[in-house]
């Protein structure tokens, strides 16, 4: 599969380009804006770019109105063609937010039922009750998703809703050329839907066509599987990752990477390519997380090194700030007028082009070598490739086990005995 080689690269559309919160039915060419950034997206070595939503919705995104067309606010289907052709170009692959458990009250579908209620042919497509009044004056009761009623639960076991949405899918495919996609709330969604979604889109796209879901707890094998989804999002060593910086306790992650990915037969995920992030669009930024800002550039040493398939979250990657607050995403999803590129940058161009070069740091087994409170040393080893990967959080030196004499991959040099405070190292055994 091609994205278990590749670095993603999120985008926000709607904040990104700037556009209104609501949608003023006026049509601005905004998503254009990403052409302008396409150089720097190859430069950086990205090698896929993942578009939250961008079709027609009510307010964020995620309350669709129509899935057959690029939101007014971001411009036309053409437009977004435009900047997806521009991506291709580059060898860099494009990705969408499948947003299919609910949609917005705007959904053309929705609202044929609130006009024709048990006369509209949409009635079965959502889960309603008609006859018990709601908060909105309805007259009918609706499925929603986790008490939100401006989002309206899809009925994904009617034929007809799954048809629509394939369909669409197979718009998008025809006219943006998409490589996948990344299915939110997946952890929602009806089971056998998915196996329908893996089977539809492996037959009609080719089995490198990347399916990838919103999985926030549970056991990530229940959709990640042969049947349903090739990836998910690693949301257990997210949370390990900051923590142990913040904490001072390296035995967290290293806990979690061990029981997902390492030596033993009891290992849950082993051979698994699941989304590694170290924040996102739904939470505060890493510079705004971390206790220590001496921390951010090994909070990306972590993120490459260890198994998964990285995801930057756009501006994340000069150390673009935003705390997460209290009914509103604002602060995260934030407009920059253009890259800002500097040593965060240019350090995480470099982990980008490593893992390109090395297999091991893709597809290499996992093996913790030595852990302490604010030090972690761990092994990936890839058909006789092997990587070993410090981590060192401490203001003390940190003796390197196996590596001194070892080709140090990020600075060229010789590795010594020990790595200095706050750094980080990859060598090459």
């Amino acid at each position: 599969m091609w994205a278990n080689e590749q670095t993603f690269y999120q985008i926000y559309p709607l904040g990104f380009c700037g556009a209104p919160k609501e949608n003023d039915g006026v049509a601005v060419p905004r998503i254009r804006k990403v052409l302008d950034w396409c150089d720097y997206l190859d430069g950086l070595g990205v090698g896929a770019v993942y578009f939250s939503p961008l079709f027609e919705s009510d307010r964020h995104g995620y309350d669709t109105r129509d899935y057959r067309k690029i939101d007014c606010r971001l411009g036309g289907n053409e437009d977004f063609a435009a900047v997806c052709g521009a991506l291709h170009e580059r060898n860099i692959r494009v990705v969408l937010d499948g947003v299919f458990n609910h949609v917005g009250r705007g959904f053309w579908a929705f609202q044929d039922v609130l006009q024709n209620r048990e006369a509209s042919p949409y009635k079965d497509w959502f889960y309603l009750n008609f006859g018990q009044p709601n908060a909105r004056g309805d007259n009918l009761s609706y499925g929603d998703w986790e008490g939100h009623d401006e989002l309206v639960k899809l009925n994904l076991q009617n034929g007809a809703v799954v048809e629509h949405l394939f369909s669409c899918i197979e718009g998008w495919v025809r006219d943006f050329g998409i490589d996948g996609l990344r299915l939110d709330v997946a952890y929602c969604l009806d089971r056998e839907f998915l196996k329908r979604l893996r089977r539809f889109c492996s037959e009609r796209f080719g089995p490198e066509f990347f399916l990838v879901g919103e999985v926030l707890f549970g056991d990530y094998n229940l959709i990640c599987n042969d049947e349903m989804l090739h990836s998910c999002t690693n949301y257990e060593c997210y949370k390990g990752m900051h923590s142990s910086f913040n904490s001072g306790n390296m035995f967290e992650i290293s806990y979690s990477l061990n029981r997902q990915f390492g030596p033993e037969n009891w290992t849950l995920y082993k051979g698994k390519h699941l989304l590694s992030f170290v924040d996102n669009h739904d939470v505060s930024r890493i510079a705004s997380l971390l206790a220590q800002p001496r921390c951010l550039p090994l909070i990306y040493g972590l993120l490459f090194g260890m198994p998964g398939i990285p995801c930057l979250y756009y501006g994340s990657e000069w150390g673009a700030a935003g705390t997460k607050e209290p009914g509103s995403d604002d602060s995260l999803r934030p407009c920059f007028e253009s890259p800002q590129p500097n040593e965060l940058t240019a350090l995480i161009q470099r982990l980008i082009a490593l893992r390109k070069e090395y297999k091991a740091l893709c597809y290499g087994d996992y093996r913790n070598v030595a852990v302490q409170s604010r030090q972690l040393c761990f092994e990936r080893s890839f058909e006789g490739e092997r990587v070993l990967v410090a981590i060192n959080a401490d203001e003390n030196e940190m003796p390197i086990p196996f590596a001194q004499g070892a080709q140090e991959l990020l600075g060229g040099e010789r590795a010594g005995a020990a790595l200095p405070g706050f750094s980080m190292g990859f060598y090459r055994l």
